[in-house]
């Protein structure tokens, strides 16, 4: 992934997904472009046109964090694009995005004792560990029941982006597809900017480049998102339809991991069906 192309792709899609009427200027006339013009951009953020045009040439480098935060107010980035937009920024100028080492996650090794424990202190919901590459490095056994479809019984690590768009399974098990395949994107966008030297990055983002029409669509839509916390809804092949709350949290001992836990809401038919995977788990691991 090349920074400055990742740069130019990122601003020219922000910018022409803004009408005049969205910043509150006038259509005009014979108006050739569907979004904003780099004039009224740079406008926006009170920089020159030759400026901005450089900015969306890629050459970022060098830009002060009052102009980048012009930018993000010009263009309208929410959060999650205004943090990406200063990550590809310190990308440029050679500046790690986090200023503290950490240890690096391996998704090739079993997760650490204590990781493994604390997964497995959490028996009210599916908790499980992925990394930056969406690999699935660890699970409690509620978790390892509910990802059922996705760890399969095959050697290869498992990993949530290969199962969304390479295996037919993921649309019966996600019934809101297209908005779980735009979520799945949007996060390996925004890790992408933050080090777009990870080779581990780059070929999973070639690998399903070249496979699945739909990552490629939503990859060059240059969208990102982050995960947070929300809703969503399931159907598992064991126990059927489950609606569960999520809550996403940084594993900060090891860079790039995140801890999310499902839950159900109390007395509800999702909370008995989680009790009956439980027992199916506990059935189909021989754990009393």
């Amino acid at each position: 992934m090349n920074n400055k192309a990742e740069v130019r792709e990122f601003l020219m899609t922000r910018r022409a997904r803004l009408s005049p009427a969205d910043v509150g200027l006038p259509a005009g006339v014979n108006r050739r472009v569907s979004g904003l013009r780099r004039a009224e951009v740079a406008m926006l953020a009170d920089v020159s046109v030759e400026y901005y045009a450089k900015l969306e040439r890629g050459d970022i480098g060098g830009a002060s964090a009052g102009v980048l935060e012009a930018l993000a107010r010009a263009l309208m980035l929410d959060e999650t694009e205004r943090m990406h937009l200063l990550d590809l920024a310190r990308v440029a100028d050679g500046t790690p995005t986090s200023g503290r080492s950490r240890r690096r996650a391996s998704s090739q090794l079993p997760p650490r004792p204590g990781l493994q424990r604390t997964l497995d202190a959490i028996t009210g919901g599916p908790a499980f560990v992925r990394d930056r590459h969406q690999n699935l490095v660890a699970a409690n056994a509620l978790g390892a029941a509910f990802y059922s479809p996705v760890i399969g019984t095959g050697g290869r690590v498992p990993n949530l982006a290969r199962f969304q768009f390479l295996d037919p399974a993921s649309r019966d098990f996600y019934p809101d597809w297209e908005l779980f395949a735009q979520m799945c994107v949007g996060i390996m966008r925004v890790e992408g900017g933050r080090d777009p030297h990870d080779r581990a990055m780059q070929d999973l983002v070639g690998e399903l480049t070249t496979r699945s029409e739909t990552f490629a669509r939503l990859w060059s839509a240059h969208d990102v998102r982050t995960h947070g916390s929300g809703t969503k809804r399931f159907h598992h092949p064991v126990v059927g339809e489950l609606t569960l709350a999520y809550e996403e949290l940084s594993v900060t001992a090891e860079d790039g991991l995140a801890l999310l836990v499902y839950t159900a809401e109390p007395g509800s038919p999702t909370a008995e069906r989680l009790q009956m995977l439980a027992s199916w788990s506990a059935t189909t691991t021989g754990v009393s």
